[in-house]
């Protein structure tokens, strides 16, 4: 048999368009310097041997599908999810594995995807049967890895394989109740002639993947890679046929992994699951509170504790602010956790509303234990924070600060104050500054533990800082 002639396509990694050349700028979705170069096998010529033969004609009426009606279609949660027992990962998959969803699953090298989902393989196989693709290691690395995390290995069926017509063939054979793919970017199908973690592959692959997936109605898990921006690897269009997206993040120095959903079809993408990274594995932190709080210091200025809300969980944080003469002609500013824009923002609201200036300091933000706070009700808590490491009055350790600051200097409400305030009483704390006119919506019976105090404006708050009433 004749080999297939090889040409050389440019693909866009967003949305996927070919080009015979390079181009700078996408002719399809605009997008720039994302024309990648590609090998793939040209297509035969119409009335040449070796080429393909016409698609026969479409009938009217006549096709293998059948319909199934929606009313016998079974949704109770029993027979339509599977739980996992890791707490953390159900609540961010919104209560488990949905059959016959895909869930990608990526993360920086080293972070603990493979490690995450065969302690999931563990959890699920004394009840279901697992079968585990791994195209990056050998089975009996994926073993040495099992005895390490003391997995149960009974139900747990492992194949090398990068193949992807091999594996769906497999899938279809064995008919497993969980399937894991680790990982998309070395699956290859062999029709095409380039190499694996290419455009067209990854796309490719994950399509046939998650057409076996959908028929059978078997929920798969895909690893997939990052590149050196952070973002999945690979084409954009991959992220939008999976059912869920999941983002595996933390500082491989640091003990701590969260556990975040960009997307998801089944459940809300606001929940945050956090681990903590072992020698047997990871183990969830089912109290992150009293974790990031753990060790800090105090009766030292510059410190004040925020409380975030991660979907429907409260998570209190402490907020690190330090304000020091500068050495340059314009003063620095940093930040570590934080958004660098809204800490630009509450300086320029602490020096028009609150006539304190940071002009000729440097101001550096930093969040403990390396989480990001992105809730706009931690702005009282950075402004407090800033204001005593320029006074250098300290912060009471049994006072927490809650509200939105606006551009007026106002402390605007935020939502689920009552479940923000209940959570800061559970750790500990004594006190709690909010937003004055939300006063009139709370009970202060419904906290025997805690004085709240009012503020209408930042100044307001930073009066009672220096009168140490806070």
């Amino acid at each position: 048999m004749k080999e297939p002639k090889l040409k050389t396509v440019y693909v866009c990694s967003n949305c996927g368009e070919t080009s015979p050349r390079w181009m700078g700028r996408c002719p399809s979705c605009g997008s720039w310097n994302t024309m990648n170069e590609d090998v793939v096998a040209e297509a035969p010529k119409a009335g040449l041997s070796g080429g393909k033969a016409a698609a026969p004609v479409r009938q009217e009426g006549v096709t293998s599908l059948t319909a199934r009606r929606l009313a016998d279609i079974s949704t109770t949660e029993e027979k339509s999810r599977i739980l996992t027992g890791i707490s953390e990962l159900d609540r961010v998959l919104g209560g488990g594995i949905v059959l016959g969803g895909v869930v990608l699953l990526s993360g920086e090298p080293g972070v603990g995807k493979s490690t995450m989902l065969l302690q999931l393989c563990g959890a699920i196989s004394n009840q279901h049967t697992v079968l585990y693709i791994t195209g990056e290691e050998s089975v009996r690395q994926v073993k040495l890895r099992a005895a390490r995390l003391k997995v149960p290995q009974d139900n747990i069926y492992l194949a090398a394989e990068n193949d992807v017509d091999e594996i769906c063939g497999l899938i279809e054979k064995e008919k497993p109740e969980l399937v894991v793919i680790d990982s998309i970017q070395t699956m290859r199908c062999m029709d095409i002639s380039s190499s694996s973690g290419t455009v067209s592959q990854v796309k490719e692959s994950a399509a046939r993947l998650l057409a076996v997936a959908k028929k059978q109605e078997i929920p798969m898990f895909i690893v997939g890679h990052v590149n050196k921006d952070g973002a999945i690897a690979g084409p954009k269009v991959m992220e939008h046929i999976v059912d869920t997206v999941l983002y595996f993040e933390g500082d491989k120095m640091l003990p701590y992994r969260i556990l975040r959903a960009a997307k998801n079809r089944y459940g809300s993408t606001n929940e945050l699951g956090m681990f903590d990274m072992t020698g047997q594995g990871l183990e969830e932190i089912e109290n992150p509170s009293q974790m990031l709080l753990e060790g800090r210091p105090l009766g030292v200025s510059g410190n004040c504790v925020a409380c975030t809300m991660e979907g429907s969980r409260p998570i209190l944080s402490e907020i690190q602010a330090l304000a020091t003469k500068t050495n340059f002609p314009a003063p620095r500013r940093a930040c570590s956790g934080y958004d660098y824009n809204r800490m630009n923002l509450l300086i320029a609201v602490l020096e028009k509303r609150a006539g304190y200036f940071f002009g000729n300091l440097d101001v550096y933000i930093n969040i403990v234990s390396g989480i990001t706070l992105r809730d706009t009700a931690c702005d009282l808590a950075v402004c407090l924070s800033m204001v005593s490491s320029l006074l250098d009055c300290p912060v009471s350790d049994k006072l927490i600060a809650i509200g939105e600051v606006g551009l007026g200097g106002e402390i605007r409400s935020v939502p689920n104050l009552e479940q923000r305030l209940r959570e800061a009483e559970r750790i500990g704390f004594e006190r709690a500054v909010v937003p004055k006119h939300s006063l009139a919506h709370l009970n202060a019976a419904d906290y025997p533990g805690m004085k709240l105090v009012g503020a209408a404006y930042i100044s307001d708050a930073i009066h009672a800082l220096k009168s140490d009433r806070l």
